[in-house]
């Protein structure tokens, strides 16, 4: 790339500059076709502008999962915020704003969920996904009161693989097929109101 065609950012802006143009890269060609190279000529700056803020893809990569999880933990609270203050509205919310992120930004979610993910995250010594487990975690101990440590961890795996186990279904084209929305919608809140549901009982006197 000339110099005149290369464009000219602050130190802060080019590094945020790689990250929107590597993120729309990732949708559109994978992992497989992410390049640091095409990145940069997305971003309109020379092939070795990223080594100023990314030694390697592997650290963009990281990044983009790093703030993947933040966009998916704010869906989610923002969803259970906008649900009100009953427990199982509030879970259901949950999967609502997690379903919907990776309905938005299926390539993103399913590296962040890929054992390229772990791999990444390793590197970056970075646990993102843990701030999901938090989240969920909290929200099924307000629904389940004074239920035993193992009673919350179960129900918090089960509120997890729900809501995770739906949407990759979906996504993978095995609920749903073609009209995924409709999925989403209809067959989506029912799993997750069951769910819900289910939690909620579980920390009922018997």
């Amino acid at each position: 790339m000339s110099r005149s065609k290369t464009r000219a950012y602050h130190h802060g802006d080019l590094r945020e500059a790689l990250v929107a143009s590597g993120r729309k890269l990732l949708e559109e060609k994978g992992v497989r076709g992410f390049t640091l190279r095409e990145c940069a000529r997305r971003a309109d700056v020379s092939h070795a502008a990223p080594a100023h803020h990314f030694a390697s893809m592997d650290e963009l990569l990281a990044e983009l999962v790093r703030r993947g999880f933040e966009e998916l933990v704010a869906a989610m609270a923002a969803e259970a915020g906008r649900a009100g203050a009953e427990p199982a509205a509030r879970l259901v919310g949950l999967g609502v704003g997690y379903m919907a992120f990776a309905a938005a930004n299926s390539v993103l979610f399913q590296l962040m969920y890929s054992q390229e993910a772990v791999r990444l995250e390793a590197k970056a010594a970075d646990g993102a996904a843990e701030a999901v487990r938090s989240l969920l975690a909290d929200e099924v101990e307000e629904a389940l009161g004074h239920a035993s440590g193992e009673v919350r961890q179960r129900m918090t795996d089960f509120a997890w693989a729900t809501m995770h186990g739906f949407i990759t279904l979906v996504l993978e084209g095995g609920i749903g097929g073609r009209d995924s929305s409709r999925a989403l919608k209809t067959r989506g809140l029912a799993a997750l109101a069951a769910m819900a549901e289910t939690v909620v009982r579980s920390g009922s006197p018997r």
